[in-house]
């Protein structure tokens, strides 16, 4: 056995030495020794920050700034910006609070109290059903259009079975590594893309000046483009997937912050590439994109159009790379989330094999987002179900922001790790926005009850 093998063998049994090591008394999570047997914490390119943010940016990120950038041009490039940033605040919030504690997000959700299991079950369940079928959907749309030889649904039906496979049988690493060559994917076609476009520098620039326009639901449009840059459920779970890499004591704090800051930086990058577009090749184009996924398709005609085959073509190749990364993410990161839910429902500690990759409620759940909501291809949209996953959905922003105050302040948190000050009035500000935009998803998703 070579010294590395050894090492590594040294280390996994310093990990089960140490593993419940938290529980004598005496003995902090501080004092853990990690998976590595207490090798200094290094930083790598590829980590759970690259992983949530390919996650969290979807076809309905990238048709939201393809459309700002055809109406308004370079004009809400700070929305951008701030939405990055934003991003950056909440899952290092995230993230700070299970290597500072030990704690998953749930266990920490539920010492505030009874009411957030009572919203976050019912949420999770009826989200992943409704979000299966949206994301199936998402990564079939380029390859229907490139392969039109089968329908809609069966290249959405292939992609959610793609998705159950990876992460079904795959681990950790490799599902990191799979994350990290679709990043490259998308990073490559669209900011080749933004390159090929040729950006007006200067008007960018102004665009970094703060302003709102003044058509009908200006305000709204900025605010939404500002907390939708890769704003979803995923954001919570990077305390897990900080787990799954071997991440779990304070002495991967800074590298931990940096994972998380270089990820949305790029993911700043590519979301910019996309307004480039927008404000470049659909603007001057005079086409009216589709507010929904299809407004990457109408995006498609118009670049096969102007550009020719080859890059349309290599544009539905980044689409498919985004989508397909956001199935894989959302089937592992958010199959986490309710195993550990779930097993504390079941008094089972967090961290329980049955609640870790490859664990019984983790597969669970893999089942629940692929099979049940390939049924909603042949109903079509339920109504009654898209209301209330809208309802729900709403709050789950405003839900995060506002408990992450709540467990970065006080006894939830050594104090060492709390937030300063600046801290509290970044996340107020992030709670702020997202309970803005969410009473008023709130009202849109339940106004059809009313008649509006």
């Amino acid at each position: 056995m070579g010294d590395d093998a050894m090492d590594r063998a040294a280390a996994r049994n310093d990990a089960v030495v140490n593993a419940g090591k938290e529980s004598q008394p005496g003995v902090s999570h501080a004092d853990r020794i990690d998976d590595d047997g207490g090798r200094p914490a290094k930083w790598r390119i590829v980590g759970p920050g690259l992983v949530v943010a390919a996650t969290g940016v979807g076809a309905a990120d990238m048709v939201a700034t393809l459309v700002a950038g055809s109406r308004y041009g370079y004009g809400l490039f700070w929305a951008v910006i701030v939405g990055v940033v934003l991003k950056i605040i909440l899952v290092e919030g995230a993230g700070r609070y299970t290597l500072a504690t030990g704690k998953t997000i749930f266990e920490g959700w539920r010492s505030l109290g009874k009411w957030t299991t009572w919203y976050f079950g019912p949420y999770i369940m009826i989200w992943g059903f409704v979000y299966g079928a949206t994301a199936m959907s998402s990564a079939a749309l380029p390859l229907a259009a490139v392969f039109p030889f089968l329908p809609l649904w069966a290249w959405a039906i292939l992609m959610g079975l793609a998705g159950f496979a990876m992460v079904w049988w795959g681990k950790y690493a490799t599902f990191e590594k799979i994350t990290a060559v679709l990043v490259g994917m998308m990073f490559v076609t669209v900011v080749g893309l933004a390159v090929i476009a040729a950006p007006n520098i200067p008007e960018m620039l102004a665009g970094l000046i703060p302003m709102i326009p003044s058509t009908d639901g200006g305000i709204f449009y900025t605010l939404a483009l500002a907390g939708g840059v890769g704003g979803t459920i995923t954001l919570a779970a990077y305390g897990y997937w900080l787990r799954e890499k071997g991440w779990y004591t304070p002495k991967w704090m800074k590298v931990m912050r940096i994972d998380n800051s270089m990820a949305y930086v790029m993911t700043g990058i590519f979301v910019i590439a996309m307004l480039i577009v927008g404000a470049e090749v659909v603007r001057s184009a005079g086409v009216s994109l589709s507010a929904s996924d299809e407004g990457l398709l109408d995006l498609y005609g118009v670049l096969k159009a102007e550009y020719g085959d080859v890059v349309g073509t290599g544009f539905l190749v980044g689409f498919w790379a985004a989508s397909f990364s956001s199935i894989i993410g959302v089937w592992n990161g958010v199959s986490l989330m309710f195993a550990d839910f779930w097993g504390n429902m079941r008094g089972k500690e967090s961290g329980h094999p049955d609640t870790r990759v490859g664990g019984k409620y983790f597969r669970f759940y893999i089942l629940w987002l692929t099979f049940p909501p390939m049924v909603l291809f042949a109903l079509g949209q339920p109504i009654g179900l898209i209301l209330l996953y809208g309802a729900l959905g709403s709050l789950f922003m405003p839900f995060l922001a506002l408990t992450l105050l709540g467990l970065l302040n006080g006894r939830r948190i050594p104090k060492a790790w709390a937030n300063k000050l600046h801290s509290n009035i970044a996340l107020g500000i992030c709670a702020l926005l997202f309970i803005v935009l969410g009473l008023r998803q709130f009202w849109t998703s339940l106004s059809p009850l009313f008649g509006g």
